[in-house]
């Protein structure tokens, strides 16, 4: 057999090696069991939970932001709200960075300040080439241990805590989209105003406290 034979034999070996080893990093960045976070605001004394999935980078979840704020101080321990990541990484590409930055501030008790910081500062670091520099002087601003947040940033740990919210969000067969809203697990969609979601809170209390 000439050497050309070899040659393309062994280029085979290498191209299939190669797919091996990219399908092994997949199932490396999976869950792994991690149950998805749980992140809340209120006691749900109304027994209402609404669940918000969310994408720190997207312009539409920022319009959203200030409402459901607004919406969680007017109801304050009536209702529970939750935020799950749901970093649309094909049209955002540091959206899952500051899932990660909020995820690391929150293994520091400081998950809503940096909540709250990331869409506030949106345009700040949402095009950046080093959002981790901007996220860590968002740490510092916080008062937190910037040496233990970008160790938490980087770390696996985080990463699970976001593949299984996307792993939850995939079981409710909605397409991805944010922010995408659940009132007691049934799919809504509000407009950006407060009166839309009371609308829609104030059924489901009247429904669930006859």
């Amino acid at each position: 057999m000439d050497k050309r034979f070899w040659a393309i034999i062994g280029v085979i070996i290498i191209i299939f090696g190669g797919i091996i080893f990219l399908k092994g990093n997949h199932k490396a960045g999976a869950p792994s069991g991690t149950p998805p976070t749980n992140h809340v605001q209120g006691a749900g004394n109304k027994k209402v939970t609404i669940i918000e999935y969310g994408d720190f980078e997207c312009p539409v979840c920022k319009q959203y932001y200030p409402v459901v704020k607004q919406v969680a101080d007017h109801y304050g321990d009536d209702i529970t709200l939750q935020f799950r990541n749901l970093p649309l990484t094909q049209i955002h590409p540091n959206a899952f960075a500051g899932a990660r930055a909020a995820e690391a501030a929150g293994m520091q008790n400081k998950y809503w300040e940096m909540h709250d910081m990331l869409y506030e500062n949106q345009e700040a670091w949402a095009q950046s080439k080093n959002a981790l520099a901007i996220f860590t002087q968002y740490a510092q601003v916080l008062n937190m241990n910037t040496t233990q947040f970008k160790t938490d940033f980087s770390s696996s740990k985080t990463n699970n805590l976001i593949n299984a919210d996307l792993s939850a969000f995939a079981k409710t067969g909605e397409q991805q989209a944010t922010p995408t809203f659940f009132i007691n697990g049934k799919y809504v969609k509000p407009g950006p105003s407060v009166a839309a979601f009371t609308q829609l809170i104030d059924a489901e209390i009247a429904k669930k406290n006859k």
